[in-house]
């Protein structure tokens, strides 16, 4: 049993400000995905890169060096037709019409050769271990041995957090995430590390891809929606670098800090040990954002805070 597996990277056209924070922001974002994010890419086996941005970037320079910087090293798509999953940062209405908007764009421009379509969501900045597509598919298989059902999405609860600054690495408790009696964590809520499961028309009709995934309003939500199963182990690292709109390194979820020796092991999994640390030097507006972070916001206050330019610059 074959797959297309894209592993789906929505590098701009997310959430408030149009989904752009500026040519600055992006050229730095580039700078991070590459650094970390792409040899932890290069590592898998039997995937598609397939990155959405804007329409607006289809003729953006800093994206065609990108495009050309990526020729080659891995199978790869660029989509210019908006963001693929549901934007939570617009009303429910807004958010819906966008999105069928943007599959109605974007799925005739994907090439799908098999019959079943994996889509694994890969945020620009975090990473996985180089197993993962082994695993996740795998795990499909044997799903699907036992129900034909295409209603399914496979996903990591643990995972770890790391700092890109100097390369520190810690247990990661995503939001909710609690300790049970035998040192284990759990929790209710589900991480945006996850893989759906659609038959080939299922993902390529974009009214039957819509009602596939539900649309889910958040990744906590995606078992609303979907069988979810998820794996054992911890399978995601989290990157941060000053520069992320929610979550920080200290975070208040962040659990055991690793040794060197740890950290290293754990590197070479992902594919990032010669990785070089990114110094970004912290304008007033991040620092306010890392206040922000330790407060549970809501209505104006949030929208103001998501709405903060997020200039930085890499020294």
């Amino acid at each position: 049993m074959k797959f297309t597996h894209f592993y789906y990277c929505p590098f701009t056209g997310l959430g408030l400000r149009n989904g752009y924070r500026g040519d600055r922001w992006l050229i730095n974002r580039l700078k991070i995905f590459k650094e970390y994010v792409l040899p932890s890419l290069l590592k898998q086996k039997d995937i598609i890169l397939w990155i959405s941005w804007r329409p607006e970037e289809k003729d953006n320079v800093i994206v065609q060096e990108f495009w050309k910087d990526l020729n080659g090293l891995i199978p790869m798509v660029f989509t210019f037709g908006g963001l693929c999953f549901y934007d939570d940062k617009f009303d429910d209405k807004e958010a819906r019409e966008r999105l069928l908007q943007h599959l109605q764009y974007t799925l005739p421009k994907l090439e799908v050769k098999t019959d079943y379509v994996l889509m694994t969501i890969q945020p620009s900045d975090d990473l996985y271990f180089e197993d993962n597509a082994e695993i996740i598919q795998q795990k499909f298989r044997e799903l699907l041995e036992k129900d034909k059902s295409t209603k399914k999405v496979v996903g990591w609860r643990k995972g770890y957090i790391m700092n890109y600054n100097n390369k520190e690495i810690a247990e990661y408790m995503s939001q909710g995430w609690q300790k049970d009696e035998v040192s284990a964590y759990h929790t209710d809520t589900i991480p945006p590390f996850f893989t759906i499961l659609f038959s080939k028309d299922e993902f390529l009709t974009p009214i039957k891809h819509f009602n596939h995934i539900g649309p889910y309003k958040s990744h906590e939500y995606i078992a609303d929606f979907l069988e979810y199963t998820p794996l054992d182990g911890r399978g995601f690292i989290v990157g941060t670098h000053g520069e992320n709109i929610s979550t920080t390194y200290n975070h208040r979820y962040k659990g055991r800090i690793f040794n060197q020796l740890e950290a290293e092991e754990l590197m070479k999994r992902a594919g990032i040990l010669e990785a070089m640390p990114l110094k970004f030097k912290i304008t007033w507006r991040l620092k306010l954002r890392k206040i922000f972070n330790l407060f549970p916001f809501r209505g104006i206050i949030s929208n103001i805070y998501h709405q903060l330019p997020a200039k930085f610059k890499i020294l």
